[in-house]
């Protein structure tokens, strides 16, 4: 059965070594049989989250006016997302957090999804993701009948384009082939 892949791509670096990844994971989902479609958030509008609540009291309306409709809209529509980060100062990207923060209007529509990560290092050592993995790990267990299906690691990748020289390029377009 063919699934709807959704990528979030958190890097603000075009062309950089976890969208590379991406673009594995992609070609081998779309092999596969699968459709796939890349959002990336550097080119959405993403406000931060107010904490205001207007949304729990208004059946998800948020008041802030931007991209993230469109994006949740995707989220709830798709049967695997892919939460692409590269990891800075040990944790996700602002761009990445700022969407988590801002599903919270509508988290538990965002429901029954095969989730992977993607994430990639300057430095050279899988620990380094794990403040990462603990934050994206916290998003999944609030989305209901979720589950983690896989992460792909890059480490030692700091300059654009590093992460070619890595067997994980050929990881992640077989992971994405074995959705």
């Amino acid at each position: 059965m063919s699934k709807k892949v959704l990528v979030l791509s958190s890097s603000p670096r075009k062309g950089g070594n976890s969208e590379l990844l991406c673009d594995q994971f992609m070609a081998g989902a779309k092999e596969a049989g699968h459709t796939a479609d890349k959002v990336f958030l550097r080119e959405k509008e993403i406000k931060y989250c107010v904490a205001c609540d207007y949304c729990q009291n208004h059946g998800g309306i948020c008041t802030q006016k931007d991209d993230v409709d469109e994006i949740i809209d995707q989220m709830v529509e798709a049967d695997v997302l892919i939460l692409a980060t590269p990891v800075y100062f040990y944790s996700l990207t602002a761009q990445m957090k700022a969407l988590i923060d801002r599903t919270y209007s509508r988290y538990t529509e965002i429901k029954d999804k095969d989730i992977y990560y993607i994430m990639t290092a300057a430095d050279n050592e899988e620990e380094a993701m794990d403040g990462t993995i603990h934050s994206l790990d916290g998003f999944a267990r609030c989305l209901p009948g979720a589950e983690v299906k896989g992460k792909i690691v890059g480490i030692g990748a700091w300059a654009k384009g590093d992460i070619k020289k890595s067997p994980v390029m050929q990881e992640a377009y077989e992971m994405g082939q074995e959705i």
